[in-house]
């Protein structure tokens, strides 16, 4: 009876210490969990995955230097210039780790302890995994900028400037990811030992601890700030729609609003996809270094690890898409199958027809 009584005070005790949702997936017995973890590891499935990502990424990449080479002295010359960043790093990301991730798929007798290839997967993971967030976060201030503030956009902004920043960010994701070459934080294999990651549960250190909390911590201030950025734009545009009808004045430009949708899809993507990971990350590492990890706990916690990681890869692929779909003219073929309407006259995508590239150069001319 003592020895019941005191299991029931246990349990008791985590459950309340515990998140709803965290209690839900620590109830799950030690065999359900393995089993979750063994059918997210399917080799057929990464490699399908991964088929796809590259095909996405193509698609999205061909279109975007097409739009770029014919815009590239228009105001959404920079915009084009980001998201192609942004498509080429999710494909580089999608095959560098994804190679990698195959190749220890396939490895007979694989060693448990790091090395030169779990180092360099687990850089890889970081990088490739802040760039998109950083990259999302540039392209929502910009855009924010260029709507809420055109004037000192055209003065500000500018394409040798844009590619500084670009390379700021890829040199502050690659500071980050080579954190643990100078000791601080580790990578190791993560169950089942075909990928490597930051250490969140093995022993984890006081620097484990640090380097879990700089790249989650980025990561979630980088999804912040674009949401708030996008928040600010959309608010933006609506705010001028409303008072063309009132004053009959001009529409908001139409290549701002197909990139606030833009954006607002790859805000939405990101969130979606990497908030998963980070947050389990923090969580995991936390009660690690704590101390509080039974084997129980343990095994849920590597299966979530584990969804994590793949719902964040599934960004690579949804990031190219989200542009793909949503251009002014994918969304009016769109409409033409959905409303039955050839004719666009006096609909939304109608006004989109009517380009404001050139207005916008010339007030911008005239300012000066």
């Amino acid at each position: 009876m003592l020895a019941i009584q005191h299991s029931n005070i246990s349990a008791q005790i985590v459950d309340e210490a515990l998140s709803n949702q965290t209690q839900r997936a620590l109830r799950l017995s030690p065999g359900r969990c393995m089993e979750n973890l063994t059918s997210t590891t399917n080799p057929t499935a990464a490699g399908l995955s991964m088929t796809l990502g590259i095909v996405s990424n193509i698609i999205a990449l061909i279109i975007l230097a097409k739009a770029y080479a014919r815009l590239r002295k228009r105001s959404k010359a920079t915009f084009l210039l980001f998201a192609s960043c942004l498509v080429a790093t999710d494909l580089a990301g999608h095959v560098i780790p994804g190679a990698l991730v195959l190749h220890l798929y396939n490895a007979v007798g694989l060693s448990k302890c790091p090395d030169a290839t779990c180092h360099f997967l687990g850089g890889s993971m970081v990088f490739f995994g802040l760039c998109p967030l950083f990259l999302g976060c540039g392209m929502a201030a910009e855009r924010c900028m260029g709507v809420t503030r055109p004037l000192l956009h055209a003065r500000v902004v500018c394409t040798a400037r844009t590619k500084v920043v670009l390379a700021m960010i890829w040199l502050l994701a690659l500071t980050v990811a080579m954190l643990p070459f100078f000791r601080l934080g580790t990578y190791t294999y993560q169950y089942p030992g075909t990928w490597c990651f930051i250490n969140v549960l093995d022993k984890t250190s006081i620097t484990d601890m640090v380097f879990v909390l700089l790249f989650s911590g980025l990561g979630l201030a980088s999804l912040a700030v674009a949401l708030v950025c996008n928040t600010i734009s959309v608010m933006t545009l609506v705010i001028a729609r409303v008072r063309r009808k009132k004053c009959q004045r001009r529409s908001a430009k139409s290549h701002d609003i197909e990139m606030v949708t833009q954006l607002v899809g790859i805000m939405v993507t990101s969130c979606i996809c990497w908030s998963p990971l980070l947050i389990f990350a923090l969580m995991s590492v936390i009660r690690s270094y704590r101390g509080s990890m039974e084997n129980d706990t343990e095994t849920c916690y590597k299966t979530l690890m584990v969804m994590g990681v793949r719902l964040a890869s599934w960004n690579q692929i949804l990031d190219p898409w989200v542009y793909i779909l949503l251009r002014r003219a994918v969304l009016r073929k769109i409409y033409r199958l959905t409303t039955g309407r050839g004719d666009l006259r006096g609909s939304t995508f109608r006004r989109w027809e009517i380009s404001s590239f050139q207005n916008s150069v010339k007030n911008t001319i005239n300012m000066n």
